[in-house]
């Protein structure tokens, strides 16, 4: 899949119609914006920008839903974000708030290449068990000394 060069506010609308479409079948306008905590412009203003690059399926003051290219980006946003929560809230233990904002902030900085090795990372630490602990406890109990 080619991605399109998108800011990462629009990538986080993609994410919200995402999960809204998961929810409900449909995200509006008004829901989006509760959602993400934006004034009802804004929305307008974004939706207008992946309507017309595609990325959404959507009328003025109709519902919302994703176009296949859309759902691809959206769905690799979401991936990203959950690798990243998983990283900081499991591995780090940072608390969960925090984990939230910063993967947010961090799904949309890393390249392709680099965040196939990260997720290669992360599954080899998840798998990675002496006969009494995983790398991963290990690493919280080495924290807490």
């Amino acid at each position: 899949m080619k991605k399109k060069m998108l800011s990462a506010n629009l990538e986080d609308y993609l994410e919200t119609i995402l999960a809204l479409e998961k929810l409900k079948k449909v995200a509006r306008g008004k829901d989006i914006a509760e959602k993400m905590g934006v004034l009802p412009g804004s929305v307008t203003g974004a939706l207008k920008s992946l309507n017309k690059k595609g990325l959404i399926n959507w009328e003025k003051y109709g519902y919302i839903t994703l176009t296949e290219q859309g759902l691809a980006i959206a769905e690799e946003t979401t991936r990203r974000h959950n690798v990243f929560y998983a990283f900081l809230a499991n591995v780090l233990q940072v608390d969960e708030e925090t984990a939230n904002t910063t993967a947010c902030r961090m799904e949309h900085a890393m390249d392709a290449v680099s965040m196939e090795k990260f997720v290669s990372f992360m599954d080899y630490i998840n798998c990675c068990k002496t006969p009494e602990i995983s790398c991963v406890q290990s690493f919280i109990k080495y924290c807490k000394n």
